[in-house]
């Protein structure tokens, strides 16, 4: 298995994206409580490469969507989880561009109307961030909680896909 990794500037923060093979498998803030080390990936294996198909077609759709001419991402991803944090991760990608759920919605659309807690603590290890939009998620009165990314950035991304 062949890993890259490119750095991506944003107007939302520099990104660190990671391929296995022909894959997506990390979409990261650097900075971010979860991102993985670049040094630790080294050790891995992992080498730099911008040029990476997925990682340069993932470069040009994050331009198209600071650009307001990309609403949804269409990238071949890997989501590495248990079965409970894919269903949670499939439901974020079911919410449209310029709308938000509750954490309590996607709960019970993945099938765990009590396990709103546990729901959050899945939408907190998205390997994924902004393809797989959990800066979506919002309180159940409407409130911005719970983004690894920072709470500024969610609401950044939100005014931005005109959701707030």
């Amino acid at each position: 298995m062949k890993i890259r990794y490119a750095l991506i500037g944003s107007r939302f923060g520099e990104l660190l994206a990671i391929a296995r093979d022909a894959r997506l498998a990390g979409l990261y803030f650097v900075g971010q409580k979860d991102q993985p080390r670049i040094g630790d990936l080294e050790r891995e294996g992992a080498l730099r490469d911008d040029d990476w198909p997925v990682l340069a077609e993932t470069r040009r759709q994050l331009a198209e969507y600071e650009d307001g001419r990309r609403a949804a991402f269409d990238l071949p991803i890997e989501l590495a989880g248990t079965d409970f944090q894919r269903r949670v991760w499939a439901q974020l990608l079911d919410i449209p561009c310029g709308q938000t759920r509750s954490y309590a919605d996607v709960a019970r659309a993945a099938g765990s109307p009590r396990g709103v807690r546990a729901t959050g603590a899945a939408i907190g290890r998205n390997p994924v961030s902004l393809v797989v939009p959990c800066h979506r998620v919002v309180g159940s009165d409407g409130s911005l909680t719970g983004y690894t990314g920072g709470l500024e950035r969610k609401r950044a991304l939100l005014r931005h896909e005109q959701a707030l």
